[in-house]
């Protein structure tokens, strides 16, 4: 999109005519082949989370996030419903179609309808998401929710700038890197450079495309292995030069 000239010669933003504020997000389910998206319910959900997050022995998940692991359950559900209590963040949990079991949460946060903006973030992956075609699914649909359901404009990723995994992740599902804001937060007692990611509409369906490609049930085979990488289009696709590398785990082992 180029941007216009006024009647003073001066240069203005492109027109955006008949704009008008978008729908919240409402609290209904998001459902794809492996996962299923939907509201945090913290009685149905806190139990089944807390044990898959105990499968990260070492806390590994939490080292970004605001909070450090729980190990017990009761901490874990009290900060649960603290965090979802005021509705933005909005939290889903993330429901594995195997097994039908909350294996990992998200948020829809920062929502700006007035502007169609929204932000993804809070997410944290279980090992028993980890390197699933579900974890790339669920962000998936929550950008078809944005998007296609909504009709926002804008959809931003936010991290630390030190979460190499966090980077890699935004470069390999689309997002383009769009600078760095220095001492932004205090968290954990420690300084936090904040990198921005953003998506637009106008980049969504060549996204959706690809991702449409990647999901597809002949893109696995009977072990549940990808063919074909969804990373090396999505790097072709974005500037920057942040996706090379792709996700890893702690361990360096690659995340769908």
């Amino acid at each position: 999109m180029t941007d216009s000239v006024n009647r003073f010669g001066q240069p203005v933003g492109f027109p955006v005519p008949g704009w008008t504020g978008r729908p919240m997000p409402p609290h209904t389910a998001m459902t794809g082949r492996w996962c299923r998206v939907e509201p945090l319910d913290v009685d149905r959900h806190a139990a089944e989370l807390h044990e898959a997050n105990l499968d990260d022995a070492e806390g590994r998940n939490w080292t970004y996030l605001t909070s450090e692991p729980f190990r017990e359950l009761e901490p874990y559900r009290a900060w649960l419903t603290k965090m979802s209590a005021a509705g933005d963040p909005f939290f889903h949990a993330i429901i594995d179609a195997r097994t039908e079991k909350a294996v990992g949460v998200a948020a829809f946060l920062r929502i700006d309808a007035a502007n169609g903006v929204i932000e993804v973030g809070h997410i944290n992956y279980s090992p028993r998401l980890q390197q699933t075609a579900a974890a790339t699914e669920a962000m998936a649909l929550m950008m078809r929710r944005v998007f296609d359901e909504l009709g926002y404009r804008r959809y931003e990723w936010k991290c630390d700038s030190l979460n190499a995994p966090s980077r890699a992740a935004a470069a390999r599902l689309g997002f383009q890197y769009e600078g760095l804001f220095r001492q932004a937060l205090v968290y954990k007692d420690r300084n936090r450079d904040t990198a921005w990611f953003s998506m637009l509409d106008r980049e969504w369906p060549e996204r959706r495309a690809e991702f449409d490609r990647w999901l597809a049930p002949e893109n696995f085979d009977a072990q549940g292995r990808q063919r074909t990488s969804l990373r090396h289009a999505m790097t072709q696709s974005t500037s920057g030069g942040r996706a090379s590398g792709g996700l890893v785990d702690a361990d360096g082992q690659p995340v769908y």
